[in-house]
């Protein structure tokens, strides 16, 4: 009996724990599981309990950050662009400042109309079936060569003997090309568009300088004479076909930029395309664009291919300022546009970058034909350089205008100067001056080469744009009324100040002349003082100066700001 009794209270304790152990295993199995278990994610739901266990721990702490997140910042200081999306109106006046040689508005407003059935053959090309070529060139191809053209321009200058022309510029892989082609006119309120013959393809280079060959895109001057019917009217678009009933695969606007007034500025500066991926250049460019504006230079036209971010700093803040117009540019056809690539490729074909150079050297002549007196191709180390009295352009070429007419009544085409050599190694020798800023690189070199240049060698001109018809990095190419007819400026008067780090290759027998005979030569500080302040001025601007107790300001130690400028040659 004793022993019966002992057994019931083992069987008894066992149950008690039994229970004891069950609850407790279901409490901690309730807390596994989180109050909002339901509304979790199915693959949450399916873990095993224990993964479930792991997984609830980075979720409450992932909950404990985003709280206190949500307690210390207010979603609505997020720095995101939160502008409405364009409607259909802003995305065409977006597209058309990207692309000006795209007719879009007149394409946007007259689509309805234009995709009528007409009497003709030809139709009006949709935007949407146009062939692009690296952005910003439209292609045609033909049976004998194919085209890629940049940009089309309205040409009623008294001077030309064809009459309201457009003028088409462009590239063709031909020499010579004999393809016969056709100009499509497309006129605002016209269903149907007005065709004619092309008249001529003008060759933008010289046989004799290389590259003469098939297969590779030459630049070229296309001419199409707008009928007498429309005369006084300009085009809204044109498009280049081989046969007359051909759909266009390319349709480009017709530029026409003229003055609300009619009332010329004085001087618009070219720069080709620019190629400065790797080298800073800002601070000297500052410098430069200043000098110029001092000197009369009513605004700059940059053409970009590849730059320095400092450099893209200095140009958007000028470009906001109306000094400048910085016009995107790629290569066409073929050629690189790679980042990089595109630098070895122009620094290793030179003749192919300087055929590719004339093509916005003419855009921008075509492009200001009726804006300006005239218009100078120059680059970020040279500046056309007034001396004696003179202390602007207007008041060298008020100068200069009346002693060339002695010579030729009816006038010069363009006005050159002679190139003489500031070298940067011969400051070196001389020392810097205290009271200039060092990283002020033309006001700190104000030694030169003793001897210019031959006459007509490397010199930069101001051109007359109502009389020039292609122009080349150097001259004009050809000229309206005749051979092209270049008035040499007198040294005394006023001389191409070149910035350079050694003389060009064709130059190198002479360069060490250049060197050995040096003279002092301070024209540039009749302008010091202004210019130390506007310079400074937009150094402060943009952020370039270190701040004490700082790391580097805008762009790094890059800048050169604490020492000499760093020297690099933009003609190679």
């Amino acid at each position: 009996m004793a022993h019966s009794k002992v057994i019931l209270k083992i069987l008894f304790s066992l149950c008690v724990w039994s229970f004891v152990i069950i609850g407790l295993f279901k409490m901690h199995g309730t807390n596994l599981v989180p109050q909002d278990y339901h509304q979790m994610p199915a693959d949450y739901q399916q873990l095993p309990l224990n993964g479930r266990s792991l997984l609830q721990k980075d979720m409450l702490r992932y909950a404990e950050t985003t709280s206190t997140t949500t307690d210390h910042f207010d979603p609505s200081e997020i720095l995101v662009d939160n502008r409405t999306a364009m409607d259909d109106d802003q995305l065409v006046r977006d597209v058309e400042s990207r692309i000006p040689s795209l007719p879009i508005a007149y394409w946007s407003k007259n689509k309805n109309f234009l995709q009528q059935k007409s009497a003709t053959c030809a139709k009006y090309p949709s935007i949407f079936e146009l062939e692009f070529n690296n952005i910003y060139w439209q292609t045609l191809r033909t049976s004998n060569g194919t085209f890629q053209l940049f940009g089309a321009y309205y040409d009623i200058r008294r001077t030309s003997l064809l009459g309201p022309t457009v003028r088409i510029l462009g590239m063709i892989d031909r020499i010579e090309p004999k393809v016969k082609t056709y100009c499509q006119f497309w006129f605002d309120g016209q269903k149907e568009p007005f065709i004619v013959k092309t008249f001529e393809y003008k060759y933008i280079w010289y046989n004799k300088w290389g590259n003469y060959k098939q297969g590779i895109y030459q630049p070229y001057l296309i001419a199409c004479q707008i009928p007498k019917p429309f005369h006084g009217v300009v085009p809204s678009s044109v498009s280049m076909v081989e046969k007359e009933c051909d759909t266009a695969t390319n349709n480009l606007r017709v530029i026409y930029n003229r003055p609300p007034d009619d009332q010329k500025k004085g001087f618009a500066v070219c720069v080709k395309g620019l190629d400065f991926l790797y080298d800073d250049l800002s601070v000297r460019l500052i410098e430069w664009i200043e000098m110029l504006n001092i000197l009369g230079a009513d605004k700059i036209y940059f053409y970009n291919l590849q730059v320095h971010p400092n450099i893209t700093k200095v140009l958007s803040h000028y470009e906001q300022e109306g000094k400048v117009q910085v016009i995107p540019l790629t290569l066409p056809g073929g050629q690189p546009n790679v980042p990089g690539f595109q630098h070895l490729y122009l620094t290793k074909k030179t003749n192919h970058k300087r055929q590719n150079e004339v093509i916005p050297y003419n855009d921008c002549l075509y492009k200001n034909l009726y804006l300006y007196d005239y218009i100078a191709l120059l680059d970020i180390d040279e500046v056309i350089m007034p001396k004696g009295n003179s202390i602007l352009w207007s008041e060298l070429m008020e100068k200069v205008r009346p002693e060339s007419l002695k010579f030729k009544p009816d006038g010069y085409h363009s006005y050159n100067f002679r190139n003489v050599y500031f070298l940067d190694d011969q400051q070196h020798e001389h020392g810097w001056h205290k009271d200039i800023p060092k990283y002020m690189h033309m006001l700190q070199h104000v030694h030169r080469a003793k001897n210019y240049t031959k006459p007509n060698q490397y010199v930069k001109c101001f051109h007359d744009p109502e009389r020039v018809l292609t122009l080349h990095n150097h001259f004009p190419l050809s000229c309206l009324g005749g051979v092209c007819k270049s008035y040499p400026v007198d040294t005394q008067d006023a001389q191409l100040q070149h910035y350079r780090a050694d003389c060009v290759k064709t130059l190198k027998k002479s360069c060490e002349e250049y060197r050995e005979n040096s003279v002092e030569d301070k024209t540039i500080w009749k302008y010091k003082d202004e210019l130390i302040r506007r310079t400074i001025k937009t150094l402060e601007t943009l952020g370039f100066f270190r701040r004490s107790g700082t790391g580097a300001g805008f762009g790094g130690s890059s800048s050169g700001l604490g020492g000499g400028a760093t020297t690099h040659s933009t003609e190679r």
